[in-house]
């Protein structure tokens, strides 16, 4: 699954291969990369 945005086939590769690598689902993947992305950018400071 890829979102309706303008994504790169590239990035989407990397997305791939994350999800191969973790044993989930491409949505899965997508799932957890962008919860991941909104809190690093909502809590800055807590890395």
């Amino acid at each position: 699954m890829r979102p309706n945005i303008d994504i790169s086939h590239t990035l989407n590769g990397r997305v791939k291969d994350y999800a191969e690598q973790q044993d989930v689902s491409l949505e899965e993947a997508y799932r957890e990369i962008i919860q991941a992305g909104l809190e690093a950018v909502e809590h800055p400071d807590e890395s």
